[in-house]
């Protein structure tokens, strides 16, 4: 065993005994952690009404995709003792596929840097607190680096299918739909220093968004078989686009929905859904030459603008940094975006323990963390897109420098 693959089974090693270690039980209901669509003891209690013929989609509660339901209730049922497991093994193969995501982009079978990709996943507070939190969202974590992975691999079907799985457990992560079609027909290799016009045939995009579409319909069919009905549409995507569910989260939106009007409600639903939207074609055509890093800064809005977030969001994009070390010479202001995050990592923690748990706070002091939150999110996305279009210029010389306008 050479040492990057040394590396990788002790940091593997590692966050196992970190699984199985005696951890307080709050972790699992933490706001920070999980949020109603990924909360681990609302998919027990499905798991619970569906093992005894009770619809769980009946309630207002569970809201996870029909995949998890059937997959924890049959093949993978979920104990104290395998629970560790599968989110541990999900966290591993997550690495793994960064790993390799990095070995593509640099054309090369092994290099000195795996075990610090590796590292910046597995080590990330980011990840592994929801992961030890049992939060769904490291399975979809692992599941949007895997289906990067084999679009740069060139393997359309396991790409596309592992997106489509990916979009049922999360609907907003139909973002990176457009990045991984056009990643499959070109190269992840690094352009960002030599930009060129995207000299692929767009229509060649066309038969694999037809097969994308095919996967997703099956997906659709399965779901609503193994529910019998068509209430969990409203209940998992539905959630993503009505915000039916006001728990606080790390995200922007609920404090938001929390203040409004009745009335106004489905206007502003309608103009923060779409707004997501509106990045795809504008960052897609800017780094036309490297879609790979499209799909980095896209996962990166997903982070900052997801309806429902925890901290494995913008824990998978700053991890992601490790694949474009090119760029580190040009990020802006990377210790005061650090230094923000730093700050609000011990803000989120208090100001939700003075509010929901000692009563000595209220909602305001939570939502003021999470915009800190936000401003940190906002500003590490601002620092890659400015790195990634600054590489181009290169060197400048005295006398010179480059200002944006």
């Amino acid at each position: 065993m050479d040492g990057p693959d040394l590396t990788f089974s002790a940091l593997v090693a590692a966050r196992l005994l970190l699984a199985y270690a005696p951890l307080p039980e709050a972790l699992k209901h933490d706001h920070q952690l999980s949020s109603p669509l990924t909360s681990y003891s609302r998919l027990r209690e499905g798991i619970y009404l569906f093992e005894h013929g009770i619809d769980p989609y009946s309630g207002g509660s569970f809201r996870h995709s029909p995949l998890l339901l059937s997959l924890f209730s049959t093949v993978l049922p979920l104990t104290p003792y395998t629970s560790p497991l599968l989110w541990t093994a999900a966290d591993a193969v997550a690495a793994w596929a960064l790993v390799r995501i990095w070995r593509l982009r640099t054309g090369a079978k092994t290099t000195s840097r795996d075990g610090q990709v590796a590292a910046m996943y597995l080590l990330n507070p980011y990840i592994f607190l929801p992961s030890l939190a049992l939060s769904s969202s490291s399975i979809e974590s692992a599941l949007a680096l895997l289906a990067l992975m084999f679009a740069c691999r060139g393997r359309a079907s396991a790409s596309l299918l592992t997106l489509a799985c990916l979009w049922h457990l999360s609907l907003p992560s139909l973002l990176l739909l457009a990045p991984i079609l056009l990643l499959l027909i070109t190269r992840p290799v690094s352009r960002l220093a030599l930009p060129q016009p995207l000299g692929a045939d767009l229509k060649r995009t066309l038969p694999l968004l037809a097969e994308f579409s095919a996967y997703s319909m099956l997906l659709t069919f399965a779901s609503t078989l193994v529910c019998g009905n068509w209430d969990w549409v409203e209940k998992t995507w539905g959630a993503s686009l009505t915000l039916p569910d006001l728990t606080p989260n790390p995200g922007l939106w609920w404090y938001f929905f929390t203040e409004m009007f009745d009335h106004f409600r489905p206007f502003f639903l309608m103009v923060f859904s779409v707004h997501l939207l509106i990045y795809i074609v504008p960052i897609c055509v800017k780094f036309q030459h490297d879609f790979l890093y499209a799909a980095f800064v896209l996962i990166g809005v997903l982070a900052l603008f997801k309806p429902y977030p925890t901290l494995s969001d913008p824990g998978l994009f700053i991890s992601m940094f490790s694949l474009f070390p090119e760029i580190y010479p040009y990020l802006r202001h990377p210790i005061v975006t650090a230094l923000i995050h730093l700050h609000a990592s011990l803000l989120l923690p208090l100001f939700n323990s003075l509010w929901l748990r000692q009563g000595t706070g209220n909602a305001n002091f939570f939502y003021a963390s999470t915009l800190v939150f936000g401003v940190g999110n906002g500003a590490a996305l601002l620092d890659a897109i400015w790195a990634g279009l600054r590489i181009a210029i290169g060197k400048v010389e005295d006398g010179y420098e480059v200002v944006q306008e």
